[in-house]
């Protein structure tokens, strides 16, 4: 089933999708610092349960030359072909909250005709809520928690997690114009930029992904898996700081980099509304667990105040 507009197709065998969803989007292409995008996309698509609800047209989104399709050759002939893929899922989270999940490739074209396809699922689904994240490498020191620049019109998030508010001019991202345009039509919005380490953003960073995944939590109250990942962070600068101690130069750069921090966070005493005191946030586990204890509370009468509007 096409749309009007027939730059997405719609997979006619689900129409059982409940209104009033949080949307989560991801899109790689331009800029994706520490592989943040990328491991968050893969990482939801291969742990939590997810339907496809619509798939966009590559031929008409794609530029090929830029971003070659992969063919898998078997010897003397071609075994398969995968064209990039760009749709929007329906899934759950760790304890069965149902979100819709925009994931693929950035648009190389017809940005508004892609940001109007966007907004029109938004209102087709009455989604609650839009959350989208991407990277971009900056001068900060792994050493330290990744920072994140929130935009939007969700002032509590802004106030509570954006460490950084500049004023200046970047390169667009097709999902900032998606923003600005549900903007525009006072729909709840929230764009989280995460603040790589500059000389990680070749890499497959793990804590980006999980900081990826802090944040739609935090806009959206989706709990997700994360052990594994953070797990694999551990790995990760483990090994950075190995690097480290055994190269002056890259020590030097660290330690030059975790002064400029320290002292711009003296004026920015900011933490992720998740953390505890000491800056830890509760796995997915610990989480769940708090949750069940407290419904079965409710449950058992122990808590007779009503709920607040």
């Amino acid at each position: 089933m096409q749309n009007s507009d027939g730059l997405y197709e719609l997979n006619a065998a689900v129409d059982d999708v409940p209104e009033g969803l949080h949307l989560v989007a991801g899109l790689t292409g331009f800029a994706d610092a520490g592989s943040a995008v990328t491991q968050l996309s893969e990482y939801l698509v291969t742990r939590v349960d997810h339907r496809e609800l619509a798939t966009f047209d590559a031929d008409i989104l794609l530029d090929y030359r830029a971003r070659r399709p992969t063919v898998y050759f078997d010897q003397d002939h071609l075994a398969d072909y995968r064209p990039p893929k760009l749709a929007l899922y329906l899934a759950t989270d760790e304890i069965g909250q149902p979100f819709l999940f925009l994931t693929g490739f950035e648009p190389d074209f017809q940005w508004e005709r892609f940001s109007a396809a966007v907004i029109q699922l938004v209102a087709r689904y009455k989604v609650k809520t839009t959350t989208w994240v991407h990277a971009i490498p900056m001068p900060v020191p792994h050493t330290r928690p990744i920072g994140v620049t929130v935009s939007g019109n969700r002032t509590e998030l802004i106030d509570a997690m954006s460490i950084w508010k500049p004023r200046t001019q970047v390169p667009a991202n097709a999902l900032h114009l998606v923003e600005f345009r549900l903007q525009q039509q006072l729909h709840p919005i929230a764009g989280f930029v995460l603040l790589i380490p500059h000389y990680l953003a070749d890499t497959e960073f793990p804590d980006a992904a999980v900081k990826a995944l802090e944040t739609i939590s935090a806009a959206t109250g989706l709990i997700f898996p994360t052990d594994s990942l953070r797990e694999d962070g551990r790995d990760f600068l483990s090994k950075i700081d190995s690097q480290v101690e055994i190269n002056p130069e890259l020590a030097r750069l660290v330690g030059s980099l975790e002064e400029r921090h320290d002292s711009y966070m003296e004026g920015n005493p900011l933490r992720s509304p998740l953390t505890d005191i000491d800056g830890e946030l509760p796995s997915a586990d610990e989480i769940a667990a708090e949750l069940e204890n407290f419904l079965a509370a409710r449950h058992n009468g122990e808590d007779n105040e009503p709920f607040s509007r």
